[in-house]
Parts: C-alpha cells; structure tokens; sequence
C-alpha cells in the first residue's frame, strides 16, 4: 500500500489493485435519535446579506442618515442654483432618523432639478414588474414629481408623474408603476417642477415580487433558497454584528421594531473591518428587524434561535465590557425578547408583537447569550443571565459561546468551565482547511454523551491560495464538509445544531468569503456547500444506526466517509457516503437486520472530477444534485462510488 498526499492535502489512500468493501449497515441497531432541528442556518448583516440583499429595498441611504447624507445619491440641476438641495435636521426631540431632504423650486420653466439614487451597486430591474414607491413628505405647494427607472445606460424603462397634495405635516405618499425592460444595475430618478418647497424623506422602492407579496417585504428567490433546505432553525442576527467594535455599535432588538421608519440606522461593522473589501456606503437600516427575522422563521417553519448581546463588545476589536454592576439592562433585554416571542397579547411586549401584526406567540425555544466572546469575563457575565432567564424561563435552552477557535486553552476553559454551569448548547466555532475538516470527522466520538451538548455554530471549510473570494466555495471545501458531517450525524446525541456561515454574500460587496449561496442584483445560486448541507438537512433520518467497514466506523479509510440513518415515517434507510479519493471505489452493502430490502433505491450524488470547480451566476448548476435510481441485487448489492463524491442512499426496508 502506497501512501500519496495530493497538493490539496487530502488524506488519500492508493491501491495499486481497486479492492471491493462491505459497508455493513446494522439497521437493527438503532441509535441516538436525530433531533429534527440539527441542520439551520446563520444569518448575519455581512457581505451585503441584509441591506442590498435579502432585505428588498432597492434605495440606499433612503432616510440620508449616512454619515454622508447624500451618499448614493447624485443632484442634477440645470443651471445651478445654490440652495435648491439641502439636507435639514428635524428639531423634534426623540426622532431616530432626523434628517431629510428639501427640495427648494423656483417655478423656472427654465429650471432643472433631478436627484437620482444609485441603489446597492445597482439597482435590478425586472421586465414588466411592478415597483412601489413610497416616502414621506410635507410641502404646501403642488409640486410636480416624477420618478423614473434608468438602465444599465441610464436610458429610462418606466415612469410616473404625481403630484401630491399639499400637507403641512408629515404625509405619506405611495405610488406604483412598471418596469419596461430589464436592468442588471440600473437605477432610479426623481424630477421635480413647480414653485415652493419640498421635503422629503424615507424614499422607498420594493419590487412588488417579494416574498408572500408582503409590501416593504424580502427578496424572493433569497427566503426561497432557504425554504429549500427545510432548516430545523435560522441562528440571528449574527455573528459579530452582535457585539459590535464597541458596545455602541451592538445590535440592540429594541431599535429594530416598529414602525420601519422609527428604527435607527446604525453603521455596520463590516462596514470597515477589513480595509481592503471596505464598504463606506454598508449601514443598518433595520427593516429587517426582530420582527421580521421571527416571521421569517415562522414562514419556513424553523426555530428562532436569537443571539443577544452579553455585556461584552468584540473582543479583537475594543473588548469593552459593561461592568457586572451595570448589567441589568442587557439582562432585562433578553427576558424582555423572551416576552416578546411568547408572550400573550396582553403582555408588555408581547402587545408590541400583536400590533405588528402576529397575535400569536413565535414559541420560542433557544436563544444565545453572547458571541465568540472568551475568558472568565464572560462566564461571570453568562452566569448572571443564565440565573435570571431560567428563574423566569426555565424551558429556555441556553447556548453558550466557547469562543472563536476548536482547539486552545482558552477554548478548553470554556468548555469546561461551560459544562460546569449545565448549559444546554456550546457553541463551537471552525473555519479551517479541508484538512481539518477530514482530520476531524471522529471530534466528537469521545464527547460526552451527557449534559451539554454541541452547536456547531458557526463553520467552513477555507480553501487556501485562491485568489478569487468567489471562488473558495470550490468542490473540495464542500466535499471535505460533507466528510466531517458524517461525523456529526453519528454523534446526532452530542451534535444537535449545526449551522455553516456565513449565510449570503453579494458578488460585488463581499467582505468575507467562503459563502453559502451568493447573488447578484437579480440572480442568486447556491455553491456546492450549499448543496451538502441541503441534502443533509433534507435526508437526516430519525434515528443513527451503525455502518462499519471490517467491524470499524467509516473515518477515512481509504478516504471513505460514511454515516447512516432510518427514517421511521417511511421505513427507509439513509446512507450517506463521501469519497474523497481520485478514483471510483466498489462497495458491497451488507444490510444486518432487515427481513425485506427493496429492490430499487434512491440514488442522490453530488460530484465532480475537478476539485476545484466552482458553482457561479453563469453556471448556477454545475455542482448539483443528480437523482437517479439504483438497482439494489442480491443480498450484498454492490455499488460504485465515483472519485471525489457524496452520494446518498435512499432505500425502503421491512
């Protein structure tokens, strides 16, 4: 047997003569149960995921709150007059969003004056869709508006004229009209004429397509990819967001309901963490709230499982903490959430939720106290909240932060530390190489099988030396994943979360890549992970049962991989096979304890010949699943698993 390392540095195995295996499946020895929430997904506000993606507003800066107030906005006039644009401050104490924009028209049949937005690099027209228009606006003039989609070459394919009536106090105004022709980054003008003064604020355009038509609502095809994985849960809103740089930048749920233009815009931290993808135009608007996130997860049918702030900002950044003695309010902001997902409509905030529209509770069931935050400051901060949520919450699951990496002293401590307290969930955080990911698919056969147990939170595997951010989603960053999940799904009693991140990522503001599903003004794809953990979430089983090669558990040898699950509803069983090898490996599967196989199976592979082959807008497809039935003989049926893949199999039993 000879031993070759491949540049990718994959734990591949040789023979010089292909050997046939007997997968041994021991179907009469059902496991540890699968909890049907293991496989979610994670959402946070990076790579333009919210604003200028999911969240379906096609206006940047649409309330001129940026630091810039102007910011994606461009003033046309024709001749200049100074004074006919401004940006004012409301002097109305309390007001989240002071600013707005005055129009000032001289009633010059000569007179030009046009503001046009540039959207979030671009704005996507479709053909033939209709797009509303909403703002607010005061005026005692009627003045004349017009507003106008512009293509790629700022050639118009759809307009409007309105005049709104005049309203000395804040009026809302909403129109819609359609595109004519489609625009990948078009954008959108308004032109103004008459005589008086105009202000103007929250400017809004939605496509009328959003998801379940809900107006100011989500991108579609973006909450579709979603649905499609069936996610036993979304992990929100974040990740790092949740800290924030310093403790004024954390996310706060309480700004982030409401009216949509009572919610205050906050600058986002991917904003400018990393200088070389900065985003000086990537803020928080929030209308994609609390609220929203919990009717989302209603929508699909996954468990919110919400991540609150702990008291400590990010650590790599300003590690500023609340002293223990100040931490009250973030204490009572996480029982406050609690009422607001569950509470009656009677209850303080559980009325805040019914006037938004959802009288009944969202049954909420996790939530996380903390992100990536380490060291004995934050178990003496965590044990505060814990004490109180569980004196007044006490089905609350808890989930814990184990810090930023899998394996240091600090992690350890955590963990340990952790484990002492009894909490429901650790959360474990990995991106790493492919190499770690097959190196680890046995990290959690010695775990504890008691007490706490593991949120895979927050994973992915990184491909080093590519160039191309776009391009790390490549086939073997999701083959080395599938590989560890073969792990997670046999230690389903110790992994009952499991979550890969980040989420979303737009094609021209990314700030970290790999990503799980990326998209462009009006198209989206899902990478080849995407599609790993898809089919793990849509084929987990109910129930482990045990598939050895030569009396052991399949972790690699001869890069194989392989877990095994039945389905009770369908008496079916699940295997789950990954070959990382570079060349089709034969396999006899050998069925211990079933009186009856069927004779045809189910037969879903994902594969490629190319490890680095990547999915893309272009080729949205090229790593997906392929169905097809497989004809299962004799009492050893004998397969063929081809070089470098995940296969599934589905087979009915009795």
């Amino acid at each position: 047997m000879k031993k070759i390392v491949l540049l990718f540095c994959l734990p591949i195995t040789l023979w010089a003569n292909a050997q046939t295996k007997t997968f041994v499946v021991k179907a009469s020895q059902p496991g540890p149960a699968i909890s049907p929430n293991t496989y979610g997904v994670f959402f946070e506000d990076i790579n333009f995921g919210a604003d200028g993606g999911i969240y379906a507003e096609l206006i940047k800066n649409r309330s001129f709150e940026f630091f810039k107030p102007l910011m994606g906005w461009q003033v046309h006039q024709k001749p200049f007059r100074e004074g006919a644009v401004t940006v004012l401050n409301k002097t109305e104490s309390g007001i989240n969003n002071p600013r707005f924009l005055r129009i000032a028209l001289k009633g010059n049949n000569d007179e030009s004056l046009s503001i046009t937005n540039e959207g979030f690099r671009g704005i996507g027209i479709k053909k033939d869709l209709r797009y509303d228009l909403s703002f607010i606006y005061r005026t005692s003039s009627n003045i004349k508006i017009t507003a106008t989609l512009l293509n790629d070459d700022k050639k118009e394919i759809g307009s409007s004229s309105f005049t709104p009536s005049p309203s000395p106090g804040w009026g809302k105004y909403t129109i819609g009209f359609k595109a004519s022709d489609l625009a990948q980054k078009g954008s959108f003008r308004l032109s103004f004429e008459g005589d008086g003064v105009l202000d103007l604020d929250m400017i809004s355009l939605f496509p009328a397509d959003t998801w379940k038509g809900r107006p100011g609502g989500l991108r579609a095809d973006m909450v579709q990819m979603l649905a499609d994985m069936k996610p036993g849960f979304i992990r929100f809103p974040g990740g790092c967001i949740v800290e924030g740089y310093d403790l004024s930048q954390r996310y706060q749920w309480k700004k982030t309901i409401g009216p949509v233009e009572d919610r205050e815009l906050l600058i986002n931290r991917w904003n400018f963490e990393f200088p070389h993808r900065s985003a000086p135009d990537y803020f928080q608007t929030f209308g994609l709230g609390f609220f929203e996130y919990f009717q989302l997860c209603d929508d699909i049918g996954a468990e919110p499982l919400p991540i609150l702030n702990c008291g400590m900002a990010c650590q790599f950044n300003s590690a500023e903490l609340v002293p223990l003695d100040k931490l009250q309010p973030y204490v009572q902001d996480a029982l406050d959430l609690i009422e607001f997902a569950n509470g009656s409509a009677t209850s303080t905030w559980g009325k805040v939720r019914a006037g938004m529209g959802h009288p009944q509770p969202f049954n909420l069931k996790f939530m996380g106290v903390g992100n990536e935050n380490w060291g004995p400051q934050y178990i003496e901060r965590f044990k505060i909240f814990q004490t109180a949520i569980k004196e007044k919450y006490p089905e609350i699951q808890l989930v814990a932060s184990s810090g930023t990496d899998p394996d240091s002293d600090r992690f350890h401590f955590l963990n340990k530390s952790l484990r002492e307290l009894n909490v429901e969930f650790i959360d474990e955080h990995y991106y790493r190489p492919p190499q770690f990911f097959f190196e680890n698919v046995k990290r959690y056969d010695d775990y504890p099988r008691n007490g706490s147990k593991v949120f895979a939170g927050e994973y992915a595997s990184h491909v080093p030396n590519v160039p191309n951010g776009v391009t790390k989603n490549n086939w073997l960053a999701a083959l080395s994943e599938a590989a560890m999940l073969t792990g997670f799904e046999r230690n389903a009693d110790v992994v009952q979360l499991a979550s890969y991140a980040p989420l979303f990522a737009h094609v021209d503001g990314w700030q970290w890549t790999p990503d799980l599903i990326w998209v462009d003004n009006l198209n989206i794809y899902g990478t080849p992970d995407y599609y790993v953990q898809k089919l793990y979430s849509l084929n987990k089983g109910t129930r482990v049962v045990p598939i050895q090669l030569d009396g052991q558990t399949i972790v690699g040898q001869d890069s194989l991989y392989a877990s095994a699950s039945v389905e009770a509803a369908t008496k079916e069983l699940i295997i789950k096979i990954v070959n990382a090898e570079d060349r089709e490996q034969a396999i006899n599967l050998s069925f211990v304890g079933v009186k009856k196989l069927n004779s045809s199976a189910k037969l879903i592979q994902l594969q490629s010949d190319d490890l680095n082959a990547v999915n893309s807008i272009q080729s949205p497809l090229h790593i997906s699943p392929k169905e097809s039935v497989l004809k299962l003989n004799g009492k050893k049926p004998a397969i063929t698993v081809p070089k470098y893949s995940f296969s599934i199999i589905r087979v009915k039993f009795a």
